[in-house]
């Protein structure tokens, strides 16, 4: 890799033409890091470290094992530095979570999971004293039982609260641990349901009102932002001997992916696939209609003052966790083996609703399938492969349904779908996305969301121009991209198969 021609903070530095970072990308099961050259006219990308992230379980509750990811980060750093010089760091992770500090600035506890059920039984009073129009339209996000705001109020009356000065959402609070600075990166914000849609911050009001202390909250912060330089004792842990910025980026990874959808006009819609599939389209400004809200959309902030307008939709934890549980079985299978074999079996046999909740808790998913499959009177999947084959087709018609109320209700036009993340590996999925949503599917980047890391990295330093745009463009023709074509005559066998799930 080339180096950089100077360093952010050098007095009277030459204008960049290709700046090194660091993008560390923390998902559900892992945590990745990246070192990355970007100039207009530049782009090398290469993961130096990867570690093991994932749920404890501990004194009943689900947590995150968070002094694992710190450790995992600065030995990333370590690695990224022995390359070269380093000119920004930034972090994107998933959203929601969070931890607690006291007085002195120290962790109160592990941060708690989001897939612990603690919320359960604080959703409905929460949106009944607000009222669930009322909630969407000041943040402009779903209700989702997993939220910030329904972590805070199941959690308000623990030990913890009483002593927390101040709440850092996960990359805030790892970022935090890196610079000593404190604050809240507006796209994973958005994800608390706290923020408001309008952009002027906090929706102190509704904090109050939930029995929870404003005070808690930092200041918001924009990507693009430098936060600080890295504190001396990581610059000695990591074997760095000069200042190291360390910058806001899309620290929600949805946000950092579909900056790097490399889309060439508006009228795309994108699938962030991974554990989790975010599907929709992105926006100027919100859709706040009480027919959105029924729908379940979601007005998430990204990068560029834009809106991602979409849908979760259960994604490939359907087919993780079912490799666990065959795993558990003595019965273990490579993702290409199970995608083969499900290439064989017979389209959409039996088909189901990935959100139905009973597919959230971790556990013994191929029998929850069989048994849904059973109750909408389909055959039941047995083997692993029409496990697999079920779960993908399922998908496929969940992505469709999704989409088309995501044009409607947003009145965009959808002419491409882009799949970015990890599911880009899985071509079956791809394939059956083009032929269930009509469209063409363009698959890739697969690491899109530590290249969105990376691009408003060098945004802010200056190597790339200003807007998402011309980030995309930047990057656009250096990514490695398959393009799949609807199957002909496809259309009529999905709209059967969602007659059996939806009834209509």
């Amino acid at each position: 890799m080339a180096q950089p021609t100077s360093v952010v903070g050098a007095e009277a530095a030459a204008p960049f033409k290709v700046a090194r970072v660091v993008a560390i990308d923390l998902g559900a099961s892992n945590g990745r890091v990246f070192v990355a050259e970007v100039g207009q006219e530049h782009f090398e990308f290469a993961q130096v470290h990867r570690f093991w992230n994932g749920a404890i379980w501990a004194g009943g509750h689900i947590h995150w094992d968070v002094l694992r990811l710190h450790r995992g980060i600065l030995d990333g750093i370590r690695t990224a530095g022995r390359m070269g010089h380093l000119d920004s760091i930034g972090i994107d992770s998933w959203g929601v979570d969070y931890g607690l500090l006291d007085a002195d600035g120290t962790l109160l506890g592990n941060p708690v999971h989001y897939r612990d059920d603690r919320t359960r039984a604080v959703v409905d009073p929460v949106v009944k004293s607000v009222g669930p129009l009322e909630l969407y339209r000041r943040s402009g996000i779903a209700v989702v039982p997993f939220n910030t705001i329904f972590q805070l109020v199941a959690g308000r009356d623990d030990a913890q609260f009483s002593l927390a000065r101040t709440l850092l959402l996960m990359p805030d609070l790892l970022g935090y641990w890196l610079t000593g600075s404190v604050g809240a990166e507006e796209t994973n914000a958005s994800t608390t349901q706290l923020l408001r849609v309008d952009g002027s911050g906090w929706d102190t009001e509704l904090i109050a009102k939930l029995g929870i202390s404003p005070g808690l909250f930092p200041p918001v912060r924009r990507p693009g932002e430098q936060l600080g330089l890295l504190v001396p004792e990581v610059l000695a842990e990591t074997g760095l001997d000069y200042p190291v910025p360390f910058t806001a980026v899309g620290s929600h990874d949805t946000a950092s992916a579909v900056m790097a959808v490399p889309a060439v006009d508006p009228h795309f819609a994108f699938i962030s696939s991974g554990t989790w599939s975010l599907v929709g389209v992105e926006l100027d400004r919100p859709v706040l209609s009480e027919e959105s809200r029924a729908a379940q959309f979601t007005n998430e902030r990204g990068v560029d003052g834009s809106f991602l307008y979409h849908r979760n939709v259960m994604g490939l934890w359907l087919l993780q966790e079912s490799m666990r549980t065959w795993e558990r079985l003595g019965k273990t299978f490579s993702l290409e083996e199970l995608v083969s074999s499900a290439g064989a079996e017979a389209p959409l046999r039996s088909v189901f609703d990935p959100d139905d909740p009973v597919f959230f808790p971790p556990g013994d998913i191929p029998a929850r399938i069989s048994q849904v499959c059973h109750d909408l009177g389909q055959p039941t999947a047995e083997t692993p492969a029409q496990v697999t084959r079920s779960i993908l087709d399922s998908l496929a018609l969940a992505y469709r349904r999704t989409l088309r109320l995501a044009s409607e209700l947003s009145e965009k036009r959808v002419d491409v779908i882009h799949i970015v993340g990890g599911g880009v590996h899985n071509t079956l999925l791809s394939q059956l996305t083009s032929d269930a949503c009509g469209l063409p599917v363009v698959a890739g980047p697969i690491e899109a969301a530590a290249i969105g890391n990376a691009l408003v990295q060098a945004q802010a330093i200056g190597t790339v121009g200003a807007g998402r745009w011309a980030a995309r463009a930047s990057v656009a023709n250096r990514m490695e991209l398959h393009v799949y074509q609807p199957s002909e005559g496809a259309a009529r066998r999905w709209e059967g198969a969602e007659a059996r799930i939806t009834g209509t």
